[in-house]
């Protein structure tokens, strides 16, 4: 069976995932920074090096992502939606709708059961509903990223803050620090709107 890579040249990482049969064989993670190519190129090596294989023994390379154009070694190019329609019937069979909650936009997409895309939204207004509020959160609230899930889950009541604009919010998030809302409140008031914003996507 031919082993082949894939490359997601994404705004914040690039991934590299090797794959032997449709199986995965081992995978690379390297922030993007400024130099998305060499970053793509280190993912590479480490996905290569986790498998045991030379780059010869790669006998195509796909890539997708908003960096998809600096992407390395590429043999062809899939847009973001199309990749994630694919790769979602691949690993989960019965999904028909998927969501992508990236760095700077989210995207809602439904497909059939071979992965076809049939209809999507992007929210490409705002970051509000993507990973950088949730980052821009974290840091008003002086929380470490990976800790936000588990403080949310220990809030006993709730508030609400904006979530269309991450401006807003974090104006927000400050307004309720400054009248002693418990931030593990606040924490569950970031993942509530965070939530509410993809919800009415999947409703368009």
């Amino acid at each position: 069976m031919a082993t082949v890579a894939g490359i997601d040249m994404g705004v914040q990482n690039v991934k590299v995932v090797i794959l032997k049969g449709g199986e995965i064989l081992s995978y690379g993670l390297a922030p993007s920074g400024f130099e998305p190519e060499k970053a793509a190129e280190q993912a590479f090596k480490e996905a290569l090096g986790k498998a045991g294989m030379t780059p010869s023994q790669v006998v195509h390379v796909a890539a997708t992502g908003v960096g998809v154009e600096l992407a390395p070694r590429v043999d062809s190019k899939v847009s973001v939606v199309s990749a994630d329609a694919k790769a979602a019937v691949h690993l989960y069979p019965s999904a028909r709708t998927v969501v992508d909650v990236g760095a700077e936009e989210s995207r809602v997409i439904r497909c059939d059961g071979k992965g076809t895309v049939l209809d999507f939204a992007i929210n490409e207004r705002c970051a509000a509903g993507a990973g950088a509020f949730l980052e821009a959160m974290s840091r008003a609230l002086e929380v470490r990223l990976e800790d936000m899930g588990r403080l949310s889950l220990e809030a006993e009541g709730t508030v609400s803050i904006s979530a269309t604009c991450v401006i807003f919010g974090e104006s927000d998030v400050v307004s309720l620090i400054h009248k002693q809302v418990p931030k593990r409140e606040i924490a569950r008031a970031v993942y509530d709107a965070l939530a509410e914003r993809i919800t009415s996507m999947i409703h368009r």
